[in-house]
């Protein structure tokens, strides 16, 4: 959690989530969430970035742009009370909780190609996001032309004074959450990160978990 974070906690009760689901370390996730429910995603033992996408379950090609909602927002960081915008310019959900705070949206997600230009070529068999998310969105109909730039919850990336950015030691907590209400229909896409090259995971993939309430 970052020293100026001041965290928004949520009413709601775990017992009461009409679903609940642990995603295991490295795994993609995929589920719907109805307009008017609330999805919260949980960093279960604290570090592990949560790479997260949206799209409108009516419309696939409608889906969350990381331009319109920094331009919206005017920061390059998620928090409480952002609201996600499609590349339509819809509002697609708002971040109602938060125990950790600034989530990127600029660095993107790793993938095997990426991993070997920062890593070297020693990494490039290893699982990345992008093979997750493509795993999820193939379910759904979807290819590889179809992943845009994400949300990393709970990943640490500041930048420098120059605009420049860099993937830090994480700072969120074991059992760090965020929970948004959806605005539409949404199709929310998860790759629970499988870097092991630099800080996002504390070079150590964990669980997380997800649920979903009524509104």
């Amino acid at each position: 959690m970052t020293s100026s974070f001041t965290p928004v906690l949520s009413p709601r009760d775990p017992a009461n989530a009409i679903f609940r689901e642990t995603v295991p370390a490295t795994y993609p996730w995929s589920g719907f969430v109805k307009k008017g429910q609330v999805i919260r995603i949980v960093d279960s033992e604290g570090c592990q970035a949560v790479d997260t996408l949206f799209y409108s379950t009516a419309d696939h090609t409608e889906r969350y742009s990381a331009q319109d909602t920094v331009l919206a927002q005017g920061t390059p960081y998620i928090g409480p009370g952002s609201v996600l915008y499609s590349n339509r310019g819809q509002v697609m959900a708002e971040l109602v909780a938060d125990t950790c705070g600034q989530h990127d949206t600029s660095a993107g997600a790793c993938s095997c190609e990426s991993n070997t230009v920062r890593f070297g070529q020693h990494t490039r068999y290893m699982h990345a996001c992008r093979e997750n998310f493509l795993i999820a969105v193939s379910r759904h109909g979807m290819t590889k032309r179809d992943i845009v730039p994400n949300i990393n919850f709970f990943m640490n990336v500041p930048f420098d004074t120059e605009g420049g950015l860099a993937i830090a030691d994480g700072v969120s907590a074991p059992g760090a959450y965020v929970e948004l209400v959806a605005r539409m229909d949404l199709l929310c896409v998860i790759s629970n990160c499988p870097q092991v090259n630099n800080p996002c995971n504390a070079f150590d993939p964990t669980p997380i978990e997800i649920l979903v309430w009524e509104g």
